[in-house]
């Protein structure tokens, strides 16, 4: 078994995605969301109008909410901003069905959607408007078609960039609060199974100094310099291949005038792994190098002069780990996929779901059918095709889950 493909034995249980199929009522909510699909990218796009900076997610919360309600769903607002709301049938140990409010967009941004014959465009119309719009979509069918299954759909704020994952941090908070299975839908796609979790350690580096003219101030110690340093070192670091490992110099910044010998020079610092051990061996790697240009820049400076101060602040810590390629929930998604005709594809993402398989409990991230790209830019697309059976891959891959032991 490689890591992108699933083959061997099949047990009984890995029919498990068929089972649901056998119940009316699933059958009728599978027939429901086909034909519903046009309705489902209406919403999508509805969704992808309503600005969600991370931090700033709450008018999208309040529409989802809104959503929720109508289908005459109790729902409520956690702590950390997320809307959940769940079936009668929920109970303490549900399946976890949830999407990510937030968008990497920030509130200037124009959001107008735009089409372009079958594709349409606007920021964030995929990346999460469709994991969103699927979301809502497999709520209102299970409510519609009068399934009973312990399911609870969370809108989750926090996913992005310096979000740090918090809404599903908060989620996990309460340690005795432990689902049956978690799904993360997340972007569009209808191949991908995201059972291991990329982690990874986020950095701010700041060099601070007495500054001058550049002229008279002559000598004192430069925080560019150390900056440049510290970039020179990083770049030769060796990283691991398996697990794959990355650290990325993503930000720099610093200085006041061309003139002027800066007062502070930083640097924002984006490390990777799939490997817990990988990662936290990159991260001693990367700090040795920061404190390297340190002292290599207040060696170079005039006697007498003030020494440079190192400050590095953590942004963000996302954990790594996986659910293993033969656990149940993987396979049922696998089998899910390859029922619907399309081969699947195991691998690695950084989502909601890294909090979960980090804890122990069974993970997955899925997209939600169409195709899309230009995710993260003002240029994002996506097309509807197949759209409707990626949301109903989701909830074949949840009513399975609520169906294992």
């Amino acid at each position: 078994m490689d890591s992108n493909s699933l083959g061997g034995h099949r047990a009984d249980w890995y029919l498990v995605a068929v089972r649901p199929l056998a119940r009316a009522e699933v059958a009728a909510a599978a027939d429901w969301l086909r034909a519903r699909d046009r309705d489902t990218l209406d919403l999508q796009q509805q969704i992808a109008a309503i600005p969600a900076p991370t931090f700033d997610e709450g008018r999208r919360a309040a529409f989802v909410r809104a959503r929720f309600e109508r289908l005459g769903l109790k729902a409520v607002a956690d702590a950390a901003g997320n809307v959940l709301a769940g079936l009668p049938d929920a109970g303490e140990r549900p399946v976890v069905i949830a999407a990510h409010l937030d968008t990497v967009f920030d509130g200037a941004t124009e959001l107008a959607v735009r089409h372009h014959g079958r594709r349409i465009a606007a920021p964030g119309i995929g990346d999460n408007a469709r994991g969103l719009a699927a979301l809502l979509a497999v709520a209102e069918a299970c409510v519609t078609c009068r399934i009973r299954a312990p399911l609870l759909f969370a809108a989750t704020v926090g996913e992005e960039g310096l979000g740090d994952l918090r809404g599903t941090k908060q989620l996990f908070a309460d340690r005795e609060f432990r689902p049956r299975a978690f799904i993360a839908l997340d972007g569009p796609g209808l191949d991908r199974v995201v059972h291991r979790a990329i982690g990874s350690r986020r950095l701010r580096a700041t060099w601070n100094g007495p500054g001058g003219h550049s002229w008279a101030a002559w000598g004192v110690a430069n925080p560019a310099v150390a900056l440049g340093i510290a970039v020179s070192r990083m770049s030769a670091i060796s990283l691991p291949a398996s697990p794959r490992t990355t650290l990325t110099v993503a930000r720099v910044g610093g200085g006041t005038s061309i003139n002027t010998i800066p007062v502070e020079a930083w640097c924002e610092l984006d490390i990777r792994s799939e490997g817990a051990g990988a990662l936290e061996a990159a991260a001693r790697e990367a700090a040795a190098a920061l404190r390297h240009a340190l002292e290599a820049a207040n060696r170079s400076r005039a006697s007498g002069t003030p020494a440079l101060a190192l400050e590095v602040v953590v942004l963000g810590e996302r954990p790594c780990g996986a659910t293993p390629a033969d656990h149940p929930l993987v396979r049922a998604a696998v089998e899910a996929t390859e029922r619907l005709g399309v081969t699947p594809v195991l691998t690695a993402a950084s989502t909601d779901a890294n909090v979960p398989i980090s804890l122990g409990i069974p993970a997955i991230a899925l997209g939600a059918g169409g195709q899309g790209g230009d995710t993260h830019l003002t240029t994002e697309w996506y097309e509807n095709e197949r759209g409707a059976e990626g949301v109903v891959r989701a909830l074949l891959v949840a009513l399975s889950a609520a169906e294992l032991p």
